[in-house]
């Protein structure tokens, strides 16, 4: 597999790649990467991200690492790296990525040189920013403050001669993206993930940035149709179906020989609202009071954890529930081999590439039937599906799991596994994506 180097390296010598890949500055003509491994010449691909690498975007780790396997050149560009990196990957790829805010003053200076020597460009942006704050929910400030993140994404494309800059989220990573595009000239696409964006889709702007796009990758079914909602009847083309997916290892992984524990089940998300961790140990409660034991896991960390703690105290639940905080990988799947089943409660979801690790796994799956869930857990195949805030409906299908053979279990998992084998590899996703970018 390719690896690259921060684009930082650009500026102080020709850049060369772990794998042995050289950057050729050819003139004025466009850089091409040549791969001694792969013989693809091509310029690389700006990826861009708010947060990267964080311990909710493993999946982008993987797409990435997916798309430099197929002889693509990534240069990864995020604003800030997330915290608490507990993944050993991720602090791998701390290391590969540049992250524009640790340079604020490079920032001011590439927002100067870029008005300085693309005026016309520089002025097209500002008016494009201008028209995005007509009905946005951020301040003014905000907005200019993209623009200046911008001209430092427009730096590092110039640096590196990439053509074309690929955003993950539509919220502020595309509308960075759109204006580093305004800028040099390139092109520019992205991936949403939702909710956010399907749920103030006027005020960022969406059908804006759609219209401006190569293309759009959507991550199910339910999440594209939210954007043919919204975007313009010319684009709908742009729509494309990309799934999150995993690798091989994670898809065809033997499964544990640990036994199971009998009456575990786990969530792992951030602690927020829409997480709906509340709502879980309610049911919790509810179950215990039937007489049944049961015990959670909640593995994450978040904005609602002191509220959390208060209410398992308040409930009662210290000996039935156990906090973990965020868990590298290996731990994270270990949590989830051992419970019987992966509980996912959220009121706001698109569709969580926790619960394709949880069927890659062979686990079955109790969550909310809302956004693309229903695409993957298939009620009385795959797992329960339940309403969303139904605390006695979640309590029900938790119950049921717990009275269900193990063999039904077995079943129900397998269903899942090969469902996931199917729809979301990512080498396989990648692909799709390699041949957007290619056209």
């Amino acid at each position: 597999m390719r690896q690259t180097v921060p684009v930082e390296a650009l500026e102080r010598t020709t850049p060369v790649t772990a794998a042995g890949d050289r950057l050729v500055m050819a003139g004025q003509g466009a850089a091409e990467w040549v791969s001694p491994q792969v013989g693809l010449q091509q310029a690389p691909l700006v990826y861009l991200i708010n947060q990267y690498p964080a311990v909710t975007h493993t999946f982008i780790r993987r797409e990435i690492a997916a798309l430099e396997s197929r002889g693509h050149a990534i240069l990864r560009v995020s604003l800030q790296a997330g915290s608490g990196l507990v993944d050993p990957e991720d602090r791998t790829e701390w290391a590969r990525t540049t992250r524009l805010l640790e340079r604020p003053g490079r920032l001011v200076f590439d927002l100067v040189s870029m008005a300085a020597a693309r005026p016309m460009n520089f002025l097209k942006a500002t008016l494009l920013t201008l028209r995005l704050m007509r009905r946005s929910d951020r301040s003014p400030l905000r907005h200019l403050a993209s623009l200046i993140e911008a001209c430092g994404v427009a730096r590092l494309m110039h640096k590196s001669k990439a053509r074309h800059i690929h955003a993950h989220f539509g919220t502020n990573p595309a509308q960075i993206a759109m204006l580093a595009a305004a800028l040099t000239g390139g092109s520019y696409s992205f991936t949403v993930h939702g909710y956010d964006e399907y749920d103030r889709p006027q005020f960022l702007a969406l059908t804006l940035k759609i219209s401006r796009a190569t293309f759009v990758a959507a991550v199910s079914h339910y999440g594209r149709s939210q954007l043919l909602r919204w975007c313009d009847k010319a684009d709908r083309g742009k729509i494309e179906l990309v799934r999150c997916g995993l690798d091989a290892a994670a898809l065809h992984a033997p499964l544990p020989n640990a036994p199971m524990a009998a009456n575990r089940f786990v969530c792992v998300a951030r602690l927020c609202r829409e997480k709906a961790q509340e709502t879980l140990l309610l049911a919790l409660a509810q179950l215990i009071s039937r007489n049944r034991q049961a015990e959670l896991v909640l593995v994450g960390d978040g904005s609602t954890r002191p509220q959390l703690e208060a209410m398992i105290a308040e409930l009662g639940l210290a000996q039935h529930v156990r906090l973990t905080g965020w868990l590298a990988g290996d731990r994270v799947r270990s949590e989830i081999s051992a419970a019987r089943a992966l509980v996912v409660p959220s009121f706001a979801e698109n569709l969580p590439v926790v619960i394709m690790e949880a069927m890659a796994l062979g686990k079955p799956v109790i969550a909310t039937a809302i956004a693309g869930i229903p695409e993957l857990v298939i009620n009385g195949e795959t797992g329960w599906l339940v309403p969303a805030s139904s605390v006695g409906m979640l309590a029900d299908a938790m119950e049921a799991c717990l009275d269900s053979p193990e063999q039904h279990l077995s079943d129900m998992g397998a269903r899942g596994q090969t469902r996931v084998r199917r729809d979301h590899s990512v080498f396989d996703e990648a692909g799709k994506l390699s041949r957007l970018f290619c056209s």
